[in-house]
């Protein structure tokens, strides 16, 4: 079983359905997207300072940087399915250009539920479901199958979303949309040198503020955010198997191969050669 708060994020995408009783979830943040189906029990989500109390078919979209975690009943067993994906690695797998934007939701609600009931319901848990039947086969081909039905699923949950993404005009808070802007800068030039300095200077707002605000809001420090994003760039360019593993670390912003070789190690969990050397594509699963 995967568990929602255990998972390691070595591979671009991971699914996952668990059935248990466990009470203690702790706040949690991750740069990786997820997507939360919750199917049994008796569970309240906290999302920030939202709270939701799940029914069965209701829908959790998380951008991952907003700090959340499950509330449970331990008396009932908690059944969820949970897929986290690399938005990076989505988009490097889209080799042709989609007409929608499928990380739309996820980038401008960030967080919100979906209650799905009947037809929808039925639609889309189907989806689910046979997306992690392809994935659990664990071959290259049924990998890469249940990745593009991810894709179909995203889709349909973009369709879902269209009333929400319409009315969506501002951020919820000055705080959450001066973190996305540092988000958004580090996106554009994460690759480049990136210091407090540089971020007082671009974003205009106090580098001890900045820091303090992304820390209260994603868990996380800006520069443990950078690292992350510059790893998660390195695995899109490892699983190519071509270019010399230390060119990869400079062009995704490591001034030297040992700060790449220890970062990618500590964020992915193995050395960049062992993840090369897993994750070839398209002669492994990814």
């Amino acid at each position: 079983m995967i568990m929602a708060d255990q998972i390691l994020m070595i591979q671009p995408v991971i699914i996952g359905t668990s059935s248990d009783h466990h009470n203690q979830y702790t706040y949690h943040t991750h740069s990786h997207y997820e997507i939360y189906y919750f199917r049994g029990g008796k569970c309240t989500y906290l999302i920030n300072d939202q709270i939701y109390i799940m029914e069965p078919g209701d829908l959790l979209l998380m951008h991952g940087m907003t700090l959340h975690r499950p509330h449970i009943d331990p008396v009932e067993p908690y059944i969820r399915t949970t897929i986290h994906f690399d938005p990076v690695f989505l988009q490097s797998f889209m080799h042709a250009p989609l007409k929608v934007n499928v990380l739309e939701p996820f980038q401008k609600l960030q967080n919100i539920r979906l209650q799905l009931r009947d037809e929808t319901k039925q639609e889309v848990e189907a989806s689910i479901d046979r997306i992690q039947q392809l994935y659990d086969l664990g071959d290259v081909v049924s990998i890469q199958r249940s990745h593009v039905l991810l894709l179909d699923l995203l889709l349909q949950i973009h369709n879902l979303c269209s009333t929400p993404l319409q009315a969506k005009t501002v951020l919820p808070s000055a705080r959450a949309e001066h973190v996305q802007r540092i988000i958004t800068f580090i996106e554009q030039h994460y690759a480049e040198e990136i210091t407090l300095e540089r971020l007082e200077s671009e974003l205009h707002l106090s580098k001890y503020y900045l820091a303090k605000i992304f820390k209260e809001i994603t868990g996380l420090t800006i520069f443990y955010y950078l690292m992350q994003r510059r790893v998660k760039q390195a695995k899109v360019e490892l699983m190519g198997g071509v270019r010399p593993i230390t060119d990869i670390g400079y062009e995704v912003g490591f001034k030297y191969p040992s700060h790449f070789s220890r970062a990618f190690k500590q964020h992915a969990g193995v050395t960049p050669e062992q993840y090369r050397k897993k994750n070839l594509f398209p002669s492994s699963s990814s």
